[in-house]
């Protein structure tokens, strides 16, 4: 019965999971995988453009993206919005919040997007039975320190161009190690006006850097998907180092 489920969906059993069998995520004990099977309270789906988490309410959820994009967001009271991360299939989504208080930030449904469900009351019990899973989740949360650390140089020292730069790298290298590049390039459903309110550059100059990065064939966006014909060349830019991928916990 799983097999006819389309490849976006969550499977009942987290032994059937897609993701697991990528490559990219940490291996678990089968006593793990029944704990994170056992701890996952429900699946959800959001279309695109529905919220998964809401800014300034409650929430005491914890989700893993299983298909599709989301962003973490926070807004100011005239409706300027930063972007504050690009959330790809694997994510821990809910860490950033005290559990329980109203969220500071919203997370929106960038596709259609599939998630597990987790509640946040139960990290209680994983820490205690399975410290493994809660070293993985400690580790995530350190993980997502470093790209804010990334996000604040970039947004407070590169150049538009560096900035767009180093988008496009991240996001590719990211979707390049959970398997979603194809024939070179990849999905990539982001507007001009997410790419500018990530990097805190106009819309306008937005187009102008991109435009320039296309023109000298570095990359090209055409029918929604990036293929980057460049790497190199725009890792300079960047100053974009590649590391070798380590594998990334998965809950």
């Amino acid at each position: 019965m799983n097999a006819t489920l389309p490849a976006s969906a969550c499977p009942p059993a987290c032994d059937a999971c897609r993701l697991r069998r990528t490559g990219a995520f940490t291996p678990v004990q089968p006593e793990q995988l029944d704990f994170i099977q056992r701890f996952r309270a429900d699946t959800a789906t959001v279309p695109a453009g529905g919220a998964v988490v809401h800014e300034n309410q409650d929430n005491a959820r914890l989700f893993t993206l299983y298909s599709g994009w989301a962003f973490r967001y926070k807004t100011l009271s005239d409706g300027r919005r930063q972007i504050l991360n690009f959330l790809l299939p694997g994510d821990l989504v809910g860490l950033q919040q005290e559990f329980g208080d109203a969220s500071m930030h919203g997370v929106e449904a960038l596709t259609d997007c599939t998630l597990c469900v987790f509640p946040s009351d139960g990290l209680w019990t994983l820490f205690r039975e399975h410290p493994r899973l809660g070293y993985d989740i400690t580790w995530l949360s350190a993980h997502e320190e470093g790209h804010v650390d990334d996000h604040l140089l970039t947004a407070g020292r590169r150049n538009a161009t560096e900035r767009v730069a180093m988008l496009l790298m991240h996001l590719y290298r990211r979707m390049e190690r959970i398997g979603l590049v194809e024939d070179g390039s990849v999905a990539f459903p982001l507007n001009q006006q997410h790419i500018a309110d990530a990097l805190g550059l106009s819309l306008v100059h937005t187009n102008k850097t991109l435009r320039r990065l296309s023109a000298l064939g570095l990359h090209e966006l055409k029918n929604g998907r990036l293929r980057m014909l460049n790497t190199r060349a725009l890792a300079r830019i960047a100053e974009y180092y590649d590391r070798p991928p380590r594998l990334l916990p998965l809950l």
